[in-house]
């Protein structure tokens, strides 16, 4: 099966007929708030954003650890070096506000991927998940295979990212609609990274295993390690909805442990974003009355998407985010940007 990345790439440079020539003078960096696989996808679409567009590079560059200082200094460096267009994950939803600002009063555009910044702010765009709104699909599957009631247990993300609050109210919204019939009995938070979450998934399935029904896990390191440890278990009475493409949890799925994913589109977010920022450096501006969505940080939102598969259409998934991609690629221009 061909990857999300090349499937993507290929059908966008057939897509394109030369529509979407940039400028071999856009050099993008990618900065992620810190090491995490879900990122990893920037890479791949930071090189296929250079051939398919014509850009001079699109390199994808990651903080030694999750820390708004060393982010910021891995910007600046990068901008020394060059670099005329930034795209970040801030590494916090305020504080990463200032060198936004420091940037754009240089010229340099950027814009917020996979979570957004607090307005007022000078990132041109935030491109991300609707993770609110992915968090509450995915605890809506999770409550219907637990045949509408039962007990559950929530695994999520770091504290200091944006998402991880977006992502908590999302799952209780979920379940107060169940009329009392289910019960979150477990928040486990900041366990994004193997150790933590290891940790402290196993400890409470093992205290409380038992006393559960059903696990939502919306991050990527807690929906690897619950699906590990459910099939670990063989017992296939907990339900689960995890979130993204980790292989450990797709073969999970097809195994019967986990019930289903909701998917991200991380590598959309890069191929698209550099794109956008060319086309800023190229005189283009945002549209004031542009599709936009509002989140509770900004108003400028716009979704890369999000979609549940389950064993099913699992073999399939790459289909599924193929076509948002192209989808949000073929009508960008238009619908966001006047050129």
């Amino acid at each position: 099966m061909k990857s999300l990345f090349s499937i993507v790439a290929s059908a966008a440079v057939v897509l394109s007929g030369g529509a979407f020539a940039g400028s071999s003078d856009t050099k993008v960096a990618l900065v992620p708030g810190g090491p995490h696989p879900y990122f990893a996808a920037w890479e791949k679409a930071g090189q296929d954003a250079v051939k398919d567009f014509g850009l001079g590079k699109a390199d994808y560059k990651v903080p030694a650890e999750w820390d708004l200082s060393q982010q910021n200094e891995l910007i600046e460096s990068l901008v020394g070096k060059g670099y005329n267009a930034v795209l970040v994950f801030p590494g916090d939803a305020v504080g990463t506000n200032k060198i936004l600002g420091e940037l754009d009063d240089a010229g340099i555009p950027t814009a917020a991927l996979a979570g957004c910044v607090e307005q007022p702010t000078k990132a041109k765009m935030c491109f991300g998940t609707d993770t609110g709104h992915s968090a509450y699909l995915g605890t809506k599957q999770l409550i219907d295979a637990m045949g509408g009631k039962g007990k559950i247990a929530h695994f999520t993300g770091f504290l200091v990212d944006p998402n991880t609050t977006l992502r908590i109210k999302a799952v209780e919204k979920a379940v107060e609609e169940s009329g009392g019939d289910v019960e979150i009995i477990q928040v486990i938070a900041d366990i994004d990274a193997y150790e933590p979450a290891d940790e402290k998934i196993n400890a409470f399935m093992a205290a409380q295993g038992a006393e559960v029904d059903g696990i939502v896990t919306t991050a990527w390191v807690p929906a690897v390690v619950a699906a590990q440890a459910l099939t670990n278990m063989g017992d296939k009475r907990i339900k689960m909805v995890g979130i993204d493409h980790d292989e450990v949890v797709l073969e999970a799925i097809k195994a019967g442990f986990v019930h289903g994913t909701m998917l991200q589109n991380p590598y959309g977010q890069g191929y698209i974003g550099s794109y956008a920022m060319d086309k800023i450096r190229g005189g283009c501006t945002f549209k004031a009355n542009a599709p936009w969505k509002s989140t509770a940080q900004t108003d400028q939102f716009i979704d890369s998407g999000t979609v549940f598969v389950d064993v099913t259409d699992v073999d399939n998934y790459v289909d599924a985010m193929r076509g948002i991609s192209l989808e949000i690629l073929k009508t960008f221009e238009g619908d966001f940007l006047d050129c």
